[in-house]
């Protein structure tokens, strides 16, 4: 049994293209940090924000649901 998948299968599965809207600022915008919880926010609200979202520079925590995300700098 082949468990490869088919290019219409691998296709759906990647993240959608384009303009993502900031919750902060309702902007529409082409890169938005986001969470699993579907919480979303663009470059700028975060550099704003991150004084109380971040305490170590490594993480964020959501402010909806509290979760712990990665800014991808490890």
């Amino acid at each position: 049994m082949n468990h490869t998948a088919s290019p219409e299968a691998s296709r759906s599965r990647r993240r959608r293209k384009g303009p993502k809207t900031c919750h902060c600022c309702s902007k529409a915008v082409p890169f938005c940090w986001s969470c699993r919880c579907g919480f979303q926010i663009c470059q700028a609200c975060m550099q704003e924000n991150v004084w109380g979202m971040s305490c170590n520079g490594i993480t964020w925590q959501c402010p909806d649901c509290g979760g712990q995300n990665g800014f991808g700098n490890q």
